[in-house]
């Protein structure tokens, strides 16, 4: 049968990336606690392709999925890219894997537990002589504005963050433990289930730790500094204002090793 992909192309332009994106697969995940977490991933793949070669087989990122089906960890990235990389043939390969995470979490009073999600994602570049893996986490947070709360005489507004930190680290470092620096470097955590007596815990917790998007992106990031573990770290920190018709937003990246973006 003819290899229509496989035909030679006279245009002479080589293509960055082609692939297959929003591809929905169950992957499994390491976890903490239970070592083991089971979820539903959007996957996007892509090789580089020659300036001669016409087309890549779409077929071989399904195959090349398939191989790695319940091995999909941080410490299997490398071996996934480069993988894939080989069967298709080419100079770089990437690959990114987002799904979301849950963390069974206790009321602050109560103790009753509940999951929160949070939304990660593991992004792999393969080469021939070189290899990169970038962590992303998203935390939703709570945060109190401190202007707010000086020039009131009753209360304050509160609204509801993210904050997002992709690192790239040498050693493992967890999701949970990414999870614990963005949620207590924010005015308090948010929950999935809460009693009256937790809600008035954690309402009070916001009240009496007032912090600016500024404020929680400078924390982090001094966090993630005396992190030996993390090489690179970019965070974003939005707040979703609610006395606003708009966001709030900072952001900050660093490269450790050089002390420069």
């Amino acid at each position: 049968m003819r290899d229509v992909q496989g035909e030679r192309d006279d245009r002479r332009i080589a293509i960055d990336r082609v692939g297959v994106g929003s591809v929905s697969y169950p992957i499994v995940v390491l976890d903490q606690k239970d070592n083991y977490q089971h979820t539903v991933a959007s996957v996007s793949m892509s090789v580089s392709l020659p300036h001669d070669y016409r087309g890549a087989h779409m077929s071989r990122f399904i195959e090349v999925l398939n191989e790695f089906q319940g091995k999909v960890t941080i410490g299997a990235m490398e071996l996934i890219a480069e993988h894939l990389r080989t069967v298709l043939d080419a100079s770089f390969a990437e690959i990114k894997f987002s799904f979301p995470y849950f963390i069974s979490r206790k009321a602050p009073v109560t103790g009753l537990a509940s999951f929160t999600r949070y939304d990660v994602s593991f992004t792999a570049v393969k080469g021939e002589s070189c290899f990169d893996l970038v962590t992303e986490v998203s935390v939703p947070v709570q945060t109190l504005c401190p202007c707010s709360k000086e020039i009131s005489e009753d209360g304050a507004h509160n609204q509801r963050a993210f904050v997002t930190v992709a690192v790239r680290m040498e050693g493992l470092v967890w999701i949970e433990e990414l999870v614990d620096i963005a949620e207590r470097n924010a005015s308090a955590p948010v929950y999935t289930l809460l009693k009256r007596e937790d809600e008035k815990f954690v309402t009070e917790q916001a009240y009496n730790n007032p912090r600016f998007v500024e404020d929680v992106l400078r924390d982090t990031a001094l966090a993630l500094e005396a992190e030996e573990r993390i090489t690179w770290y970019n965070i974003k920190v939005v707040s979703n204002e609610s006395i606003h018709n708009h966001d709030a937003f900072a952001s900050l990246k660093r490269n450790k090793k050089e002390g420069a973006q």
